[in-house]
């Protein structure tokens, strides 16, 4: 397959990265990594090595405050910084983002769960929190890993220091390694599980609860974000937030929309709002009657955590309500889920997209996305003769998005909702809405 990846070669990158291939020679790709027993590569000081003594570290507080904070990944590598957040042990997926803002969006996206997240921004912290900027409840990462932490921040929205809010909530994170090392690291050979720890300090015994957990490939997270029970949510982007005045212009009789719930982030109910629709969010496993029961001008199907040809229950019902006709309209976990729907297969990407500048497009038109997936749907499993594919990541030609050739059903890979990132694809949101404009005209002119 074109696009496909082979399991178990870390050294190709299919459909990812196509210059580093079975076989060539990757120090001639990067230079070389250091090794868990040398020290790491910095303009300034050597940071620390299992064997060397912990870096002071480089903010306000005293240093007899400072909790020492061990990560390790599943290959055996070893980094040692210090803790900010919650203490304790995390163990989770290990993944980057490039995004250079939009930390408490990331660090609350439901699509992470499951995940300990590489900060690639080296400055992390520095707005603070506050309550308007969560996409769910609280946090869902396991963990995060950051170069430089903030314990003063200093903007007018905020309520509450970064660290202070992931010790609310029991997220341990570490900072003051080389985030540059640890990210090309995990370019180069791949997501892996890995743990933070500040109460195990023994490099061993951390590596063996990494290598005890389960990896993401046949992993439903979904039941673990997905809301428990019906809801109606009412609330717009807010005016000072808003940057498409035409949303409001569709204003009227609103459409009513059953979002099915794989880990939905709040932004994208907002803009549903914000166009007019009527939304009302059901849990992951609701039946397809019991959705059809609302009498939904269109249905919504929701971003989500990991492995989506796990989540059966998902596929099955995105399959049946394939057969009403309706629109449908998913977004990333959705879009993979519509996919096997409509007869393809998806597979796991080598690390996967996790940024705010991502390239999609096709024909004429580019994109720049906002993007958090592992997964991706191959194209050689496509049942060409009743899909399209519709935009491709233009960074490695995986697929960003399909649309049905004769029904009102289109999903995309990325956030048109973005929250944050760019807002190149909020069209999509007026797309689903003049589909369910149609869908409602043509009913009518049978009624009559």
């Amino acid at each position: 397959m074109g696009n496909r990846e082979e399991a178990g070669e870390a050294g190709e990158t299919k459909g990812q990265d196509d210059k580093v291939t079975k076989g060539e020679n990757l120090q001639q790709v990067f230079p070389p990594l250091p090794t868990p027993h040398s020290p790491l590569p910095t303009p300034h000081s050597p940071l620390p090595t299992p064997h060397s003594p912990l870096p002071t570290p480089q903010f306000t507080m005293p240093l007899s405050d400072a909790i020492p904070a061990l990560l390790v990944l599943a290959d055996g590598t070893t980094y040692r910084g210090w803790s900010f957040g919650a203490t304790g042990t995390a163990i989770g997926e290990v993944v980057f983002n490039t995004g250079m803002t939009g930390y408490q969006e990331v660090l609350t996206d439901p699509s992470y769960c499951g995940q300990i997240i590489i900060f690639t921004y080296p400055e992390l912290g520095n707005t603070g929190v506050n309550s308007e900027d969560e996409e769910s409840d609280g946090p869902q990462v396991r963990g995060a890993i950051a170069r430089n932490i903030c314990h003063r921040p200093s903007n007018w929205r905020s309520t509450q220091s970064l660290p202070d809010y992931l010790k609310q909530n029991q997220v341990p994170g570490i900072y003051g390694i080389d985030t540059r090392a640890l990210t090309r690291k995990i370019r180069m050979f791949g997501a892996m599980n890995g743990g933070i720890s500040t109460t195990i300090l023994d490099e061993a015994e951390l590596l063996e609860q990494v290598l005890a957990a389960p990896n993401m490939a046949g992993l439903n997270l979904v039941r673990q974000v997905t809301t428990p029970k019906a809801y109606e949510w009412s609330d717009p982007t807010i005016p000072a937030w808003e940057f498409n005045s035409e949303a409001a212009e569709n204003l009227g009789e609103p459409f009513t929309v059953v979002a099915l719930d794989f880990g939905v982030k709040r932004n994208i109910l907002r803009r549903l709002t914000s166009y007019g629709c009527r939304v009302i969010v059901v849990p992951a496993d609701t039946p397809p009657e019991e959705i059809l029961n609302y009498n939904p001008d269109g249905v919504f199907l929701s971003n989500g955590p990991g492995d989506p040809a796990a989540v059966t229950e998902g596929i099955a019902t995105a399959k049946a309500l394939l057969l009403s006709e309706k629109p449908i309209f998913g977004i990333c976990m959705g879009h993979q889920i519509l996919g096997h729907a409509l007869g393809a297969e998806t597979y796991k990407l080598k690390f996967g997209h996790r940024g705010l500048n991502q390239p999609a497009g096709l024909q004429q038109r580019i994109e720049i996305t906002s993007q958090n997936h592992s997964f991706a749907i191959d194209p050689d499993s496509l049942p060409a003769a009743v899909v399209e594919i519709s935009h491709l990541n233009l960074n490695d030609r995986t697929i960003a998005g399909v649309r049905h050739k004769s029904l009102p059903v289109f999903s995309v890979q990325y956030h048109p909702e973005a929250s944050p990132g760019p807002h190149d694809a909020d069209y999509l949101f007026e797309q689903f809405v003049q589909a369910m404009r149609t869908a409602r005209q043509a009913e009518t002119a049978e009624v009559r």
